[in-house]
């Protein structure tokens, strides 16, 4: 056994030492009749338990491995001496596949992929044709909350002068929705016939997807001074108060420039609340950026300027093809992919990534 490994298992020993802590402070009293330490250490075991059952699985393959190879070794019976060789055959891969997931396993969790998220949908280069695109980008991410229970609300929208929408800006609400959203980000490019072609040539446009992990109040210290506040009315369609009373905010945060518009509220006040969460939001990835610039984490822009240029996925419509240009991943199924269920990209990117950071880490 390598030292890697030998370390490996030192560790997982180690956590199943808390784990057996963990599952008898669950029953004790005091902590039953605390709710939030409850909540807590109810989640710490999960956690924990999702590493204590797949290293049971592992040691059990460990020792069938051991055992056969004994049999190889001792014995002299050819019908058992075949029956090893096939049980080590099927067991070695196996214990080598049960090795990656442990690994990935132990590597530390990034802290911000169990918020909530801020979903940013810009129309990029194409004119019309992106903001159209933007639209169905929109409509493919609402289809795909619906289908996995996450909530999405939105926080401010721009309409398009012939449909879809110039801008589209979303709270994801849901257990991981930063975890499961975050590979999105970036410059996504369609490839079609626009409705207004009269020649039938196919057009290329592009819109722009950001996603931020979601602040709490505890990230970020706000001084009132610096905000600057001011109010109009609503436009667009919405209830009786839209262009009759001013419930339109923009908040401006007079040292870092940010200007936050919100108006999809019916109130002042809870489009206030909403503008002040989107501003933390934004402070909280400027603070986080600063932060791996100190540490010399390196963060790669997936979004600059929306170009067609700078892609990360492509949804050829002649073709009914969907590329993901960061991992060369492709499928031919664009009218689902479309309908919400991108599944197997997030799926795709999430083994890339995790792949990446075991190379770097061994």
């Amino acid at each position: 056994m390598s030292l890697k490994n030998i370390h490996m298992i030192e560790k997982l020993e180690e956590i199943y030492l808390r784990y057996e802590e963990v599952r008898l402070l669950l029953s004790q009293p005091e902590v039953i009749t605390d709710i939030k330490k409850f909540t807590l250490i109810s989640k710490e075991f999960g956690e924990l338990e999702k590493i204590v059952l797949k290293y049971q699985e592992y040691k059990k393959a460990k020792d069938g491995l051991n055992h056969a190879v004994e049999i190889l070794e001792t014995k002299k019976d050819a019908e058992l001496r075949e029956l090893a060789k096939m049980e080590i055959e099927e067991l070695t891969p196996r214990i080598d596949g049960l090795e990656m997931e442990l690994k990935e396993l132990l590597m530390p969790k990034d802290p911000n992929d169990e918020r909530n998220c801020i979903l940013e949908i810009r129309a990029g280069t194409g004119g019309d044709e992106a903001a159209i695109f933007a639209g169905d980008l929109w409509r493919m991410y609402q289809r795909f909350c619906d289908r996995k229970g996450l909530k999405m609300k939105v926080i401010d929208i721009t309409e398009g002068s012939a449909g879809g929408y110039k801008e589209v800006i979303t709270e994801v609400e849901g257990d991981g929705a930063f975890g499961i959203f975050k590979y999105e980000s970036g410059v996504h490019r369609v490839q079609r016939v626009p409705n207004t072609e009269q020649q039938g040539r196919v057009h290329t446009s592009a819109a722009a997807v950001v996603v931020l992990p979601e602040a709490q109040d505890v990230d970020v210290t706000i001084n009132p001074a610096d905000l600057e506040f001011q109010t109009s009315r609503s436009g667009g369609a919405g209830g009786q108060n839209v262009n009759k009373v001013e419930t339109k905010v923009q908040l401006t945060h007079k040292p870092s420039g940010i200007v936050i518009t919100c108006q999809v509220e019916r109130s002042q006040l809870a489009n206030k609340e909403l503008a002040l969460q989107m501003l933390r939001t934004k402070l909280y990835e400027i603070e986080t950026e600063k932060q791996n610039a100190i540490t010399g984490a390196t963060r790669r822009s997936q979004v600059r300027s929306g170009d067609r240029s700078e892609k990360i996925r492509t949804y050829n419509y002649p073709q009914s093809r969907v590329t993901d240009h960061r991992i060369g991943y492709t499928q031919h199924n664009l009218p689902a992919m479309m309908n919400g269920e991108i599944e197997n990209f997030i799926e795709q990117l999430k083994i890339a990534d995790s792949t990446e950071k075991l190379i770097e880490r061994d």
